[in-house]
């Protein structure tokens, strides 16, 4: 399996990790209303659900420009690279998130999005 396809991968496992922290070691967490419960959090708990969401809000966009890049047949090397920055860029934008270190945060989202358009730009070189 490529390298990209293992970065899909992980960056659809990164909600699933940031919701676990927000929800770790609450007893009175609420099943029957999640979401209303976790609106209820402050600090680390409340950041970790908004690492959470943004992580879902990123997901579809990096995945349908790493399938575009391979469907077109962009160096593999290029996807490789693009997606594991991306994948770093996410995991440090998760800790920043967690750390509140909002300003350091942004700029690790814009790295991860600049990988994204990359993946179309080199798309459309290509073709």
């Amino acid at each position: 399996m490529q390298i990209s396809y293992w970065c899909i991968l992980i960056a659809g496992l990164l909600p699933v990790f940031t919701v676990a922290i927000a929800k770790y070691g609450k007893r009175d967490f609420d099943n029957h209303e999640p979401r209303a419960w976790m609106d209820r959090q402050t600090g680390l708990r409340r950041r970790a659900d908004y690492a959470h969401r943004n992580h879902f809000e990123a997901f579809p966009f990096f995945a349908a420009a790493v399938l575009v890049a391979q469907q077109a047949g962009v160096l593999q090397g290029v996807i490789d690279t693009l997606a594991l920055v991306f994948i770093a860029a996410r995991l440090a934008y998760t800790v920043l998130y967690l750390r509140d270190l909002a300003n350091l945060r942004s700029l690790s989202w814009i790295v991860g999005y600049a990988c994204v358009l990359g993946l179309f730009v080199a798309t459309a070189l290509h073709s």
